[in-house]
């Protein structure tokens, strides 16, 4: 099995640790898989994601966004924390950027990597495909897709994948129309796959499974949504 390793690594002053792990047996291409983790911040299911990617040859660094001593406690604090970097989108994308750098410093080719998230975390993932960043493709898990009306639209040159629960009530339709409507503009190589009945954090397991919660985990979502990355990480990288 991979074994996930700490990572220090700095922000200015604030302290950050990642998780990295590499393959036992590495692709051909060295890819790398940056992961950015839901609100909660680094959990296990990053961990696992990271573990399973791992065994199939890719390189795998686990973001710290929050840094170290942030860690929410719970919702309402994780709320908060994720609130912050929606706004102040360009902290949210530097952190981003140096978690990146980690993933390359470790063994990743910088040429072949690919940056997936789930829910604040797939927003993330997004935001590195606006800011393009040298990354081939992006895939975000139920993630959010709002972006400020004031920002331009940039020309997206990663390749985009969005994997959204059909029934997800935290990303309005306004929200998923305004963002195709983004990825056209921008000229994106994009495609966005919808889940029966899946809403919100329909790939955590904690998440129980009471879809009247908004957030509740999906079994048939989870597995197809992973095969639909795994298909993607094959098609860019």
């Amino acid at each position: 099995m991979a074994q996930l390793k700490p990572v220090e690594y700095n922000d200015g002053e604030q302290k950050l640790s990642g998780l990295v792990t590499k393959p036992l047996k590495a692709l051909k291409s060295k890819a790398g898989i940056l992961i950015l983790p839901a609100w909660m911040g680094i959990d296990d299911h990053s961990k696992e994601v990271a573990a399973e990617l791992s065994n199939l040859g890719y390189y795998a660094f686990v973001a710290d966004i929050y840094g170290v001593g942030n860690k929410p406690n719970n919702t309402s604090e994780a709320g908060k924390q994720a609130g912050f970097y929606k706004k102040n989108v360009l902290d949210y994308q530097r952190r981003i950027q140096l978690a990146l750098d980690q993933l390359i410093k470790n063994g990743a080719n910088p040429d072949n990597v690919v940056v997936i998230g789930y829910c604040f975390g797939g927003t993330g993932a997004i935001e590195a495909a606006r800011s393009n960043m040298k990354v081939k493709g992006v895939v975000s898990f139920h993630g959010g897709l709002g972006k400020g009306e004031a920002r331009p639209i940039e020309t997206i040159n990663a390749k985009v994948l969005v994997l959204h629960g059909a029934d997800d009530n935290y990303v309005p339709e306004t929200e998923v129309k305004s963002f195709q409507n983004e990825m056209r503009t921008a000229k994106a190589d994009w495609q966005m796959i919808y889940y029966a009945n899946a809403v919100h954090a329909f790939t955590e397991k904690k998440a129980g499974n009471d879809n009247s919660k908004g957030a509740a985990y999906n079994e048939n979502a989870d597995k197809r949504s992973w095969k639909a990355m795994l298909q993607f990480l094959k098609e860019v990288l």
